[in-house]
């Protein structure tokens, strides 16, 4: 039990009774009288601050001061303010506080000021009796729970902040009662239902944030009627129906505007153009079509306007070339064509202009960017063509340039090899042709540089600064050019790169050593070009790479050893060069290798039967007539073979004759097994394409000593062809049924095994192959890509990839059939264990998928674009297409200095 002094008070000298007036002596008394009063008053504020204290957890140091057995000491306490002898203020924001606080916090009735925003506060809270409250915030805490309090109880109330918290049920009705709020921010929760129609009576309202609940219905027309709104977020896992309510053209004070990302359908309605005070109209990632509004022409102090991800149709209207402020124009992924107007071009402050994934025509704007302003243009996936402007970057001020998947021609601007503030420049799949820009290679800033499938010609352009600093080139790729000349020696300046791609060009000369110093380079394509001497041993110091393919030149020498030093290399492809000497024992015995191919060079001697090498087909050696081994049908010659070749010519009639035997043998063993199978269908062998194993071979490898895995639909055996060559064998598990297998190996025998680019076998479980695959055997990492999708769209609905829906059909068929590829008829395919997950992060994963599972494989993402789509929650854009994000997050609390937006990340 805690005590308190008595409250001190102020004495004065006594007079003697005879000498004594009555008004001094009744002022006295007065004086005690109301000094007293005030010390219960604070000590009634202190106990209810006691109250609050004694829900937190831990220790607070910052709270220690908070001691209830010096009351009147309560207005030094911390985050404690006092005016007039009573609690006015308390804040004890981002504090790092856990617990929770009293069900009601009520009694302290000067209270103006309560922050308990940026801790761990969780519980239900209700905020009652505080008859002066003005400011309440309790943003990014874990409250729960619902906010239907008496709001009549609290009627000086003008900043409500609860963003961030994990408030559930309806929004709270009685918030209509409080005539003087200001602020009202309830995003961030899990708040379900409709908004209330009757938050159109709030008349004083200047910021009105729902955004990031779970609301449902149609945006209340009633929200017109805010005429003095000057900030307005609705969107973010919220989905409304009915589209944008014309009603909100009459809320003339709004200066922002954020109806993102919350499923709405329709047009834009032109009364959008009466909003003259608008500076950011945030409308993307929905369902809008229709033109765009001439009407926007009207919003002459519009600095943000994002429209993108929609189904937008139609031309860019002339009239915008009226928003003369526009910073930030974003149109990417609708469904417009037509040129972009001149005028674009000529927009004086256009800071980013993204139009990616379009229909555009015509040539780009050739002013474009000679303002020096443009710091993010990306136009690609469109139909544009000509030339690219010479002067994007007259100072420096260029970033981000993806100009990909178009139709251009003509050179790049050499005035690119000088822009020193490029970062990413993606430039590929074009008709471009010319030099290189000297320089391009080496800006300092740059990480990432597309020039792949153009017309580019000439040499790759030495450093032409070769004491400028390593670069900062992560990714480079100039495959796909008529690119000729030798490696330069200078590609030890990119010590950054990761990604190094230059396949099929013309280049000549040898791989200089300096290759040694890229030790950070993952995947190392130099394939398809005219490379001649030997591969530099210094390779083996690139201990990052996991894919190196050298294929296709003119190699000769040894295989270096060294390469054998690269402990996590997995793809090694040295085919159709003219490499000699023995196969290294090293190589043989890494352990990381899966798939590698030496086929059609000069190797000799015997090919080592050890480690990953005895598992390769025998394709991957052919071409080698010197090389010899057990898997080769090429049996090597040592002394005993040497010491048989002076038997008898019958020894050798002998040996064929007992091959034939036991070849009879094994072919009425297979006839046997195949009539049982037919009689009792416990299994068969079905090729795709002629092979040189039996069903002896498969019989005999499916023992307990071979297994390499074990799945829900059985079991893999490894195992061997005549040739040597290896095989997978899976043992379905299932005896009744075999999900759906049978249907994919009949569709998958029934189509025919392409040229000599083709695959030798079929790799990968059924129902995760991607459609070019199953087709032609033909792969490539977008194959992979496919089989990823897959995985995402088992995990959202439940189901397994075949087997569920009838013979040959599997998961990626169903879900198409099933939603149209619309993100929101997800929700038809959703298991119902994902009920609790936040619908819009299934919309998300959703999306994804529907993207890495396109037919065409060079529609899907890479699989860096798929993880940064995924780590990038919620922009509903590949990373291949760069969108810069538009939409700020929900704002933060206001704070002393009035109602802040938070700054654009």
């Amino acid at each position: 039990m805690t005590t308190t002094r008595p409250c001190p008070t102020r004495r004065s000298k006594k007079k003697k009774p005879q000498e004594m007036d009555p008004a001094p002596l009744l002022l006295a008394t007065l004086l005690a009288l109301l000094s007293s009063c005030t010390c219960t008053t604070l000590q009634s504020d202190a106990l209810a601050l006691a109250s609050i204290r004694e829900g937190f957890h831990g220790s607070t140091p910052a709270l220690e001061s908070w001691n209830t057995s010096d009351a009147v000491s309560v207005c030094s306490w911390f985050g404690v303010r006092c005016e007039h002898d009573r609690v006015v203020g308390i804040d004890i924001s981002d504090l790092n506080i856990s617990g929770s606080v009293p069900v009601e916090i009520s009694g302290i009735d000067s209270l103006v000021d309560l922050s308990l925003s940026g801790n761990h506060l969780q519980g239900e809270i209700t905020v009652a009796n505080l008859p002066s409250l003005r400011y309440l915030n309790i943003s990014s805490n874990q409250f729960n729970g619902g906010l239907d309090w008496n709001y009549t109880s609290l009627p000086s109330l003008e900043v409500f902040d609860a963003y961030d918290n994990n408030f559930t049920a309806s929004l709270p009705l009685g918030i209509a009662d409080l005539r003087r709020l200001k602020y009202l921010d309830l995003g961030g929760n899990y708040f379900t239902g409709r908004i209330p129609a009757s938050y159109g009576s709030l008349a004083a309202l200047e910021y009105l944030s729902l955004n990031g609940n779970d609301l449902r219905g149609r945006i209340p027309s009633e929200l017109g009627n805010l005429t003095g709104l000057k900030q307005l977020y609705l969107g973010y896992y919220n989905v409304f129906d009915g589209g944008i309510p014309v009603e909100l053209g009459s809320m003339v004070s709004l200066a922002h505007l954020d109806l993102s990302s919350c499923g709405l359908g329709g047009g834009i309605p032109h009364q959008i153009g009466y909003l003259t005070n608008l500076d950011t109209l945030f409308l993307h990632t929905n369902e809008l079509s229709g033109p765009l509004p001439p009407s926007l022409g009207n919003l002459t102090r519009l600095v943000s306007l994002d429209l993108s991800n929609n189904e937008l149709t139609g031309e860019v209207p002339q009239q915008l070339a009226a928003l003369t402020e526009l910073s930030l124009l974003n149109l990417f992924m609708n469904r417009l064509h037509g040129p972009v107007p001149e005028f674009v071009a000529e927009l004086p402050k256009l800071d980013t202009l993204q139009l990616f994934m379009n229909n555009f025509t015509g040539g780009i704007p050739q002013k474009l960017g000679a303002g020096g302003r443009i710091r993010v243009l990306d136009i690609s996936s469109n139909r544009f063509t000509g030339k690219i402007p010479s002067n994007l970057c007259p100072f420096n001020r260029l970033k981000v340039l993806i100009l990909l998947r178009n139709s251009l021609f003509g050179p790049i601007p050499e005035s690119l090899g000088e822009c020193l503030s490029l970062t990413r420049v993606r430039l590929g799949q074009n008709h471009l042709n010319g030099s290189i820009p000297s320089g391009l290679l080496y800006l300092p800033r740059l990480n990432l540089l597309e020039l792949q499938a153009n017309y580019l010609s000439g040499p790759i352009p030495e450093n032409s600064n070769p004491h400028r600093s390593p670069t900062e080139l992560v990714q480079l790729n100039l495959s796909n050019n008529l690119l000729t000349g030798s490696l330069p020696s200078s590609i030890r300046n990119l010590s950054a790169v990761q990604t190094l791609l230059i396949s099929n060009n013309r280049l000549t000369g040898p791989i200089p050593g300096s290759i040694g110093s890229l030790r950070h380079v993952v995947k190392l394509d130099l394939s398809g070009n005219g490379l001649s001497d030997s591969i530099p041993p210094e390779v083996g110091a690139c201990h990052q790479l996991t894919y190196l393919d050298l294929s296709q030149n003119n190699l000769s020498g040894l295989i270096p050893p060294e390469i054998a030093g690269i402990g996590i290399l997995n793809y090694l492809n040295l085919s159709r060069n003219g490499l000699n000497g023995t196969m290294p024992r090293s190589i043989a015995v890494m352990r990381s290798l899966t798939a590698a191919d030496f086929s059609f060079n000069d190797l000799s001697g015997r090919l080592p039967d050890l480690g990953e090498l005895a598992f390769l087909s025998a394709s991957a050696f052919s071409g080698n007539p010197k090389l010899c081994g057990p898997g080769f049908g090429n049996p090597c010659d040592d002394a005993a073979g040497a010491a048989r070749s002076g038997h008898s010519h019958g020894d050798s009639k002998l040996i064929v004759a007992l091959g034939l035997l036991l070849c009879s043998l094994a072919l009425g063993l297979a006839a046997t097994v195949r009539g049982r199978s037919r009689r009792d269908g416990t299994w068969r062998l079905t090729a795709f394409h002629e092979v040189d194993f039996c069903a002896s071979d498969v019989l005999g490898c499916m023992k307990d000593a071979n297994v390499v895995g074990r799945g829900g639909a059985g079991v893999v055996y490894r195992g061997r062809t005549r040739s040597g060559g290896a095989i997978a064998v899976k043992r379905l598990a299932a005896l009744g049924s075999d999900g759906g297998f049978g249907a994919e190996i009949r569709t998958l025998g029934s189509e025919q095994n392409g040229g000599s680019e083709c695959m030798s076998a079929i790799a990968g479980s059924y129902g995760y192959i991607a459609p070019e695959y199953a087709y032609t055997l033909k792969v490539d990492e977008k194959s992979d890509v496919y089989s990823f999708g897959v995985v995402l769209l088992e995990l959202i609905t439940g189901r397994r990839p075949v087997g569920d829906f009838g013979d040959g059909v599997d998961v990626v068929q169903w879900v198409k059939r099933a939603t149209a590829c619309r993100r929101e008829n997800a929700a038809s395919i959703v298991d119902c264990r994902l009920s609790g997950v936040p619908a819009d992060e299934v919309m998300h994963v959703f999306f994804v998928a529907m993207l890495c599972v396109q037919e065409n494989s060079v529609e899907r993402p890479t699989m860096r674009e798929v993880v940064q789509m995924l780590s990038e929650f919620p922009r509903h854009v590949t990373d291949d297409q760069s969108p810069l994000p538009s939409s700020s997050p929900p704002p933060p609390p206001p704070g002393e200095g009035g109602q802040q937006l938070r700054a654009l990340s």
